[in-house]
């Protein structure tokens, strides 16, 4: 698994950080990967699957429309493109 080393960091933002993992009954080290993972990871980012199936619904497809897309779907390999 990674790990990071932070340098130069304040006194005070440590002390802080130290109490604030003791209010949470967590180590230091696992309030730090807590903060983390929720800044690069909010929960409220959004999910490509959860934002398409949100548009189709307010368009107002039915699975009915997708599979009959699939019906008429050419199943053959395109064919490649020449540039010459």
């Amino acid at each position: 698994m990674p790990a990071v080393t932070i340098r130069n960091l304040s006194e005070e933002a440590h002390r802080a950080l130290k109490v604030r993992a003791a209010r949470h009954g967590r180590s230091t080290e696992a309030e730090m990967r807590t903060i983390l993972e929720s800044a690069v990871r909010p929960a409220q980012r959004v999910r490509l699957g959860t934002a398409l199936s949100r548009l189709s619904h307010k368009a107002g497809l039915t699975n009915a429309d997708f599979e009959g897309l699939d019906e008429v779907h050419d199943r053959k390999p395109a064919a490649p493109l020449s540039f010459g």
